[in-house]
């Protein structure tokens, strides 16, 4: 237990609730428990708090997938721009793509987790996985797992390399510099798709998963990733001479400069509920990314029932997740992505709300932190009372 754990930071009147829920969430942490929690309403922040050693609210940690909704919120912009089209192939833009019985993909069914290419052959090395430009480069190739279309599976590790080269071939910018110069730095977010050396002292490295012997005797008669040849292998690259170890990913100096679009983003709590908000509200009096159209089109589940990366049902808009399968509260139509670190982030646009997590040690078992169901609701509450 973490009893002397100190809650910081504030809550707007009508949110006192989701200061006393995120207190007890720390009092049953163990003691060295650092996170934090924000979330805007329509724009505006009404939730900033943080607790544990080393750690505030400009505290910065590695969120993994939830950097993909980053990666894909770019691509969002480009289609409601007009630059890219969802039902385009892929080979359009990307003629290396056609390979291997790939030249039907389109830019849907890749963001729908739909185009079987989880993976490559033989895995990737640790250099390889940090560099999107590379991981494009091997894909491109690279025969599908399934019938593209025919199914859907997690693309842990590769779908923000593939979308982000589409976004390349489209616009000879990479997905970095456009999250830069069009959502991050407008909106004043602290959230970075390749961290600038400056910011490094602000960051604190993942600190491993230390489960209960409970826990440990029900992770080890799980199905695990290192069964050679499996899809769950090739997607999580466990599958090659340098299995890729999940926990220490954003410990990499390397992955955080270049900030991989599946995995590398390093975040605040408020640089994950600020992106959304832009996404939705806008905030530093700057409009909404998206008009309702645009969200809404990928917010739509495109992919719903069996995974067969993940072997269990899942369900997927476009380049996002639907958050409502976590948390059935939530309005139609909301969007967003968890990270394997514990971080969660979304929108409820019918709510008008914006939400984001962090926290510093890999949970157990991975994925969003179970803790993120008690303050998803409680956030949930007192925002639909406003």
């Amino acid at each position: 237990m973490s009893g002397e754990q100190t809650v910081r930071g504030t809550v707007a009147e009508g949110f006192e609730a989701v200061r006393e829920e995120f207190t007890a969430v720390v009092r049953e942490e163990r003691p060295d428990y650092s996170g934090q929690l924000s979330a805007y309403v329509h724009g505006r922040k009404v939730v900033d708090l943080w607790a544990g050693p080393d750690t505030d609210g400009d505290t910065l940690h590695g969120v993994y997938s939830s950097t993909k909704g980053a990666a894909h919120l770019v691509v969002a912009l480009l289609v409601q721009d007009g630059t890219l089209d969802l039902d385009r192939e892929v080979a359009h833009y990307w003629p290396e793509f056609a390979a291997a019985g790939k030249e039907a993909v389109t830019l849907r069914d890749l963001l729908a987790h739909r185009a079987g290419l989880v993976g490559a052959d033989g895995g990737f090395t640790f250099e390889e996985l940090a560099d999107d430009r590379v991981i494009a480069e091997r894909l491109a190739g690279q025969r599908p797992y399934w019938r593209p279309g025919a199914a859907f599976g997690y693309h842990a590790y590769v779908i923000g390399a593939l979308t982000g080269e589409v976004v390349f071939r489209a616009t000879g910018r990479t997905l970095q510099d456009l999250f830069e110069e069009r959502v991050r730095a407008p909106y004043e977010l602290d959230f970075h798709l390749g961290l600038p050396e400056e910011h490094e002292p602000r960051f604190r490295p993942v600190l491993p998963m230390d489960p209960t012997p409970e826990q440990r005797a029900e992770l080890d008669s799980a199905p695990v990733p290192d069964v050679p040849g499996t899809l769950l292998s090739i997607a999580y690259n466990r599958n090659g001479a340098q299995p890729t170890d999940i926990e220490t990913v954003p410990n990499s100096r390397l992955v955080r400069a270049k900030g991989p679009a599946s995995v590398g983003g390093v975040a605040s709590a408020r640089g994950l509920a600020g992106m959304y908000a832009a996404a939705i509200s806008g905030t530093a009096g700057r409009p909404p990314l998206l008009d309702a159209d645009t969200a809404a089109r990928f917010a739509q589940l495109h992919s719903v029932g069996h995974d067969l990366v993940a072997g269990a049902h899942r369900s997927y808009g476009l380049g996002f997740v639907n958050p409502a399968l976590l948390y059935p509260f939530l309005g139609a139509g909301s969007f967003g992505h968890s990270g394997a670190g514990g971080s969660q982030a979304f929108a409820d646009p019918r709510a008008g709300l914006a939400y984001g997590y962090t926290r510093r040690r890999f949970p157990f078992p991975g994925g969003a932190a179970e803790e993120n169901a008690r303050l998803v609701r409680v956030v949930h509450t007192a925002a639909r009372a406003r």
